[in-house]
C-alpha cells in the first residue's frame, strides 16, 4: 500500500519537472492530428458519387465504382509504369549520389567551405518548381534556349525538347537529383558526423587510407540510415513529385507518354470532370499500396538485418 502511495507523488514530480516538453510536444502533436489523421476521417469519399446537391453525407454509395477509372482507362498502364520506374531510379541514384556527397561535404576542414558548400547544393531545394520549370525553360526552348543556341553555333539543328518524348526520362532524373541531392546529403552528413572520431583515429594508427576508412567504418554505420530512408521512399513508391512532373514539362501533351504519372492524371481528370471522389479513389488506392510496400520492405530487411529493421 505504501508502495502504491510513494509511486503517484513520484508520477507527478517526474510531470511538473518535464511540463516544458510536453507543451513543446503540443505544437506537433496538433499538426499531426490535423494534417495527417484528420483528413482520414474523408475516406467514405472514395466509396460515394458526390452529388452537390445532396451533400457528401447524402451522396449515394457507389462501391468500388471510383477505383475502376484508375485500371480501365488507357493511359492505366502507361501512368503506373512511369511511376514505379522513376521513383525506383530516384531512390537508387539519389541514395547512392546523396551519400557520395555526404561524405565529400564530411571530409571538408574548413567551416567556411562547409557552409558554403552546403549553401550551394541546398538552393535549389529551396526553389518552388514553378521557377524551376522556368529555369529549365531558358535552357530548352526551341527558339531561345541556352542549348540551342549552343548546338546552333555548332553548326547543329534545334532540338524541340517539349514535343520529344524520348529525351524526358533524362531530364526529369537530372532536374530530380539536382533539386534533392542537397537535402539528403545534409541527413547523411549529420550521420557522418555523429560517427566516433576514435575510429577513425585508430583506423589511421593501423595505416588505413582515406577510401579504406569510408569503406570500413563509414558506410557500414551509414547503413541504418541508408535503410532507414529507402524504406521510407518505397512507401511513396505510387507517388510522384507532382510539381517536377507537371510543371517541368510544361503540360506538353506531346511528352505525356514519358512524363504522366499517377499524381498529374489524377489532377488533369479531376480539371475536365470535377470528381472528387475519383482524386479520393486515387490518394486511398497510393496509400494502400504505399503502405503495403513498406511492411514489406521493412519484412525483407528484417530477414536479412533485423538489427537495422524499423519495427
Amino acid at each position: 500500500m505504501s508502495k502504491v502511495k510513494t509511486a503517484a507523488p513520484r508520477k507527478a514530480g517526474k510531470f511538473r519537472r518535464q511540463w516544458p516538453l510536453w507543451v513543446m510536444i503540443i505544437p506537433g502533436m496538433l499538426y499531426l492530428l490535423i494534417n495527417n489523421y484528420g483528413p482520414m476521417i474523408g475516406l467514405f469519399i472514395a466509396f460515394k458519387k458526390i452529388d452537390y446537391s445532396k451533400g457528401i453525407w447524402g451522396s449515394d454509395w457507389v462501391g468500388l465504382d471510383n477505383f475502376e477509372y484508375l485500371f480501365k482507362t488507357d493511359a492505366a498502364f502507361t501512368m503506373t509504369r512511369n511511376t514505379i520506374l522513376y521513383n525506383l531510379v530516384f531512390i537508387v541514384l539519389g541514395t547512392i549520389l546523396g551519400v557520395a556527397v555526404g561524405i565529400m561535404l564530411s571530409e571538408l576542414r574548413k567551416k567556411i567551405e562547409v557552409k558554403f558548400f552546403q549553401t550551394v547544393i541546398l538552393l535549389p531545394y529551396l526553389l518552388s518548381w514553378v521557377i524551376c520549370a522556368y529555369i529549365g525553360y531558358a535552357f530548352l526552348s526551341k527558339e531561345t534556349g541556352l542549348i540551342n543556341n549552343f548546338l546552333e553555333m555548332l553548326g547543329m539543328s534545334a532540338v524541340d525538347w517539349y514535343n520529344d518524348p524520348g529525351k524526358w526520362p533524362f531530364i526529369l532524373t537530372f532536374v530530380h537529383l539536382w533539386k534533392g541531392i542537397g537535402y539528403s546529403s545534409i541527413i547523411y552528413m549529420a550521420s557522418i558526423i555523429g560517427i566516433d572520431t576514435s575510429l577513425y583515429e585508430s583506423a589511421m594508427v593501423d595505416g588505413a587510407r582515406k577510401w579504406q576508412q569510408i569503406r570500413y567504418i563509414t558506410l557500414p554505420l551509414l547503413k541504418p540510415t541508408v535503410i532507414m530512408l529507402t524504406i521510407m521512399s518505397i512507401g511513396r513508391m505510387f507517388y510522384s513529385d507532382f510539381g517536377l512532373f507537371y510543371q517541368m514539362p510544361m503540360n506538353s501533351g506531346a511528352v505525356f507518354s514519358t512524363t504522366q504519372t499517377i499524381d498529374t492524371y489524377v489532377y488533369r481528370a479531376l480539371m475536365q470532370q470535377s470528381d472528387i471522389a475519383m482524386s479520393s479513389a486515387a490518394g486511398f488506392y497510393q496509400s494502400i499500396v504505399g503502405f503495403i510496400l513498406v511492411l514489406t520492405a521493412n519484412a525483407v530487411v528484417r530477414k536479412l538485418s533485423p538489427e537495422n529493421a524499423m519495427f
